[in-house]
């Protein structure tokens, strides 16, 4: 009678822990593309649409760059969780100091072959010759904040995996909050144009870096300060460790970008209509993405905290409790596409072409949800438990299928192959993980 009187207790408990971590970790989603869109809105009143298509272009940029070392974060969330687990806190410092010196060397790097690297970057998206200058000159001025956000990046990821999802959200709202306030001080107050937008975006990464030391130093550093030695800092074994995780983490991020920029090449192909349509229909996606972000989060840091206190029992608790929130959640957002996601649409654009041309296709938004939240979650469940390579043999299977199912498809279906193409790559990445999972049986004893 006790198991079964605890069993809702349990439950209860482990939902208010998801949450505990995934609200906040919602929230800071939430507030990612207002950095962007604050950034736009300024520009939009310079003078000149060119300055509104080179933020967009730079934007695009940065965002291809800095999403190739997210194993910054992810990495280190997992591994963090696992000391923290084990109660072995000087490990945790030792972790977040490899991620630092990871970090700050990649910026090093990305600062020294910035032209090599911009005009690479410019090439593979293809911008029109009259925005490229000024694209290039916001390039060349947030290059410098690489540190600020790879050093955020280490600092987010151990802060999640030390259960703490609330100073991420704070520094997000900080960055925000000072993006604002810098850019319309340089644009309005000192007439600056398109380098006074890119100063705003730089002044916001560093003050949130600055931000993350000052709450680690207050809230950390007298419990964790011990005496680290260079040496414990490069051990070969855990620097492995470290690197191989971080190694198919940075593969798999390699196919995801591969896909999604595809999807967006494939649209601009076809025509402005097109492009539209997919970039409209892709908002809703992306709306999910930031919701299921924050349970995977929730999977990182609950996941890698059980498995490094070796509590199996509760690590089963935690993968399934994610899973009802997933379906839950996933049944929930289906219902609200069905209900509104038309009149969602018609908030994005005004355009009855583009609106009439996106309903033939709208039945593809609505299979994201089912098709696409077990990805998520395993992500997340597979990172805290350091488990990469299903990671990277799950994402590439999915885009191997992706890339043969548009290909095959696309000559008679057009359009609807890139979206049927795209379902079942999300979905092949949850199926595959799923596998993967059972195979192992990581919780039977």
């Amino acid at each position: 009678m006790d198991g079964v009187s605890n069993a809702p207790s349990r439950t209860a408990r482990m939902n208010r822990k998801i949450l505990h971590i995934a609200l906040p970790s919602i929230i800071s989603n939430i507030t990612v593309p207002l950095l962007s869109l604050v950034d736009i809105a300024i520009t939009g009143h310079l003078g000149s649409p060119a300055y509104i298509g080179a933020i967009a272009i730079g934007g695009l940029m940065f965002n291809i760059i800095y999403w190739l070392f997210g194993f910054l974060r992810m990495g280190t969330s997992g591994m963090t969780a696992q000391a923290y687990g084990k109660r072995d806190l000087d490990e945790t410092v030792r972790i977040l100091l490899r991620a630092a010196g990871t970090g700050l060397l990649i910026a090093l790097l990305l600062m020294v072959l910035q032209r090599p690297i911009g005009q690479l970057a410019l090439s593979v998206i293809d911008a029109p010759a009259d925005i490229r200058p000024l694209a290039s000159h916001y390039f060349n001025i947030c290059i410098w904040g690489a540190p600020a956000v790879l050093g955020l990046y280490g600092l987010s990821g151990w802060f999640i995996g030390m259960q703490n999802t609330r100073f991420p959200m704070f520094i997000a709202i900080t960055q925000n909050i000072i993006n604002i306030a810098a850019s319309l001080c340089f644009v309005i107050g000192l007439k600056m144009k398109i380098e006074g937008v890119a100063l705003g975006t730089l002044t916001a990464q560093y003050a949130g870096l600055v931000m993350a030391l000052l709450l680690w130093v207050r809230c950390y550093y007298s419990r964790l300060k011990i005496k680290i030695t260079l040496t414990e800092i490069v051990k070969k074994e855990a620097l492995k460790r470290f690197f191989q995780t971080n190694n198919d983490i940075f593969l798999r991020t390699l196919c995801l970008v591969a896909v999604t920029t595809f999807f967006t090449t494939c649209g601009a192909r076809q025509g402005t209509v097109i492009l539209a349509v997919n970039t409209l229909l892709m908002q809703l996606f992306i709306l999910f993405s930031y919701i299921m972000d924050g349970f995977a989060y929730a999977g990182e840091a609950l996941v890698g905290k059980y498995t490094g206190a070796g509590n199996p029992a509760e690590r089963k608790q935690a993968v399934q409790t994610l899973f009802r929130w997933g379906i839950g959640l996933a049944a929930a957002f289906t219902l609200l596409y069905g209900i509104g996601g038309q009149d969602f649409l018609a908030l994005l654009t005004d355009d009855p072409t583009v609106i009439g041309a996106s309903r033939p296709y709208f039945h593809w938004a609505l299979a994201i949800p089912a098709a696409g939240f077990a990805a998520f979650l395993w992500d997340g469940i597979f990172i805290g438990a350091t488990a990469t390579r299903p990671m990277l043999c799950a994402m590439t299977i999915a885009s191997a299928l992706f890339f043969l199912l548009y290909y095959t498809l696309y000559p008679r279906w057009g359009n609807h192959a890139l979206w049927l193409a795209f379902i079942v790559y999300l979905a092949m990445r949850g199926l595959v993980q799923t596998l993967f999972y059972l195979r192992q049986n990581p919780d039977r004893h």
